[in-house]
């Protein structure tokens, strides 16, 4: 029995077939036409693809040696459950995720060593500063909220972050168009052109971070980067005086999946850059093959502020390293509907729309 080759348009993915009148193959749906060498080029290319590999090795961290743990003592937070290590001589705190009350368990024991640590370089009074300048240039803001609004705590503490490591190969294939427009005295017309693109290469990825910690919302986590590694040294015991260190909870394998992620995106963001000149850019197929993916455990300072208004509670968190700071204020609904209608002058509207954006930020 004869096997029929079916080819699919790469403009349409419309099933395409030889046109005897053009001596090419033609697509009925978009009337694109096609170079039959150009055709088996292409698929040959598709059927040469390779799947995604991306593997780790997750073995990171190191054994804690005789004596170093001594020093170290783990509470527990009967409400969200969270593990919180610190030195000796810290006494009874709270937590610094929700704020309640934390349990004395004893002297700390067991999981890995952090291989680095970036050592807090802003102080409390920074964290403080930096929440008050937050405030500012806020037109949505409650006026009331910063000048009743209190400080709850402000706590120190060193976030547990998997930092990954790979060179990654990758081959993206894109569906780009051109359009053209002109006109005559009778007519608009609009030409649109389509292609195909691909790219390939190699790109080297250093200590991806990912957050450890369940109790550390990931995405407030990563508005807070980038973290200076240069400043990172080797861990010792000392850096947590003085200051908290959430237990990890997310293991360095159950962290592969969000590294993977930002690798993939990253990946494709460097190589869409190199794109110019066509109307749109589409990805349509992008395999990744990872070499040397190694994975290492680190400490980040984090500066936590928690403050209440209201009833309702707002927590910030602050780079202990650079000083950038991210987190949620209340809006004005009464200002809200000023500017939306327009009270503060016929552009108003538009005024509104940046201010938004601004506030967004």
């Amino acid at each position: 029995m004869a096997v029929l080759q079916q080819y699919k348009c790469p403009c349409c993915d419309g099933a395409i077939e030889f046109d005897s009148k053009a001596q090419k193959m033609k697509c009925p749906y978009c009337d694109t036409e096609f170079d039959v060498e150009t055709l088996l080029a292409y698929d040959e290319e598709l059927k040469n693809g390779t799947a995604n590999e991306m593997n780790w090795d997750t073995e990171a961290g190191g054994q804690w040696q005789e004596g170093e743990e001594a020093g170290l003592r783990i509470y527990a937070c009967q409400s969200c459950g969270g593990e919180i290590v610190c030195d000796e001589t810290t006494a009874a705190t709270s937590c610094p995720f929700c704020g309640n009350p934390v349990v004395m368990m004893g002297q700390f024991a067991g999981d890995l060593k952090p291989d680095y640590v970036i050592p807090f370089k802003l102080d409390k009074n920074a964290a403080i500063a930096a929440l008050k300048k937050h405030y500012g240039h806020k037109p949505l803001l409650p006026k009331a909220f910063s000048q009743q609004n209190h400080i709850d705590e402000v706590k120190g503490v060193y976030v547990p972050v998997w930092l990954f490591d790979a060179d990654a190969k990758a081959h993206i294939r894109y569906k780009a168009s051109r359009v053209r427009f002109w006109s005559d005295s009778n007519y608009d017309y609009t030409e649109t052109s389509y292609f195909s693109v691909t790219r390939g290469g190699s790109v080297g990825f250093q200590r991806v971070p990912v957050d450890g910690s369940t109790k550390m919302d990931d995405a407030l986590m990563e508005s807070i980067e980038p973290f200076n590694f240069s400043e990172a040294v080797d861990f010792q015991t000392a850096y947590l005086s003085g200051y908290l260190a959430d237990k990890y909870d997310v293991g360095s394998k159950e962290s592969i999946d969000r590294a993977n992620q930002r690798i993939r995106k990253s990946t494709e963001d460097a190589f869409a850059s190199t794109i110019h000149g066509y109307s749109s850019v589409v990805p349509v197929a992008t395999d990744i093959y990872l070499e040397n993916g190694v994975a290492k455990y680190a400490l980040y300072p984090v500066w936590l502020l928690n403050t209440t208004w209201n009833g309702k509670k707002y927590s910030f968190a602050m780079n202990g390293q650079t000083g950038r700071l991210v987190g949620d204020l209340p809006m004005d609904t009464g200002k809200f509907w000023a500017w939306f209608l327009g009270i503060f002058g016929g552009v108003g509207a538009l005024t509104f729309a940046i201010s938004y954006l601004l506030w967004l930020l």
